[in-house]
């Protein structure tokens, strides 16, 4: 038969302790700053684009010397990509995609008269 003796050994016995909590290195702000330029270029949705400049501007001018120097972009990089993807929601307007139909109210209705 199995003894009921405690078998384990107090001074064997090693104290709990809280595993420390690492400092996350995840900066929500610069990940914002450099996808929604993507984001507005990919929809070229204007009201994006306007979004992802104030906010990569925003973020810019907050940050602190040392966030500075974890950042994997500087923060000026991440507001100059924010204004190219706002250039090019507003591209379509300066240069038309080739084959579009400029209608420019001269032209016949497109309507067949009725007979």
């Amino acid at each position: 038969m199995a003894s009921k003796k405690d078998m384990r050994r107090e001074d064997l016995i090693i104290p709990y302790k809280d595993p420390s909590t690492k400092e996350s290195d995840n900066d929500v702000a610069s990940t914002m700053a450099s996808t929604l330029p993507m984001v507005a270029m990919f929809t070229r949705n204007k009201m994006i684009g306007w979004a992802s400049f104030v906010f990569a501007v925003q973020t810019w001018l907050a940050q602190t010397p040392e966030q500075a120097k974890k950042a994997g972009t500087p923060g000026y990089l991440s507001a100059g990509m924010a204004l190219m993807g706002l250039a090019t929601t507003y591209l379509p307007m300066f240069m038309p995609p080739p084959g579009a139909n400029r209608a420019t109210g001269t032209e016949a209705p497109s309507v067949a008269p009725p007979s």
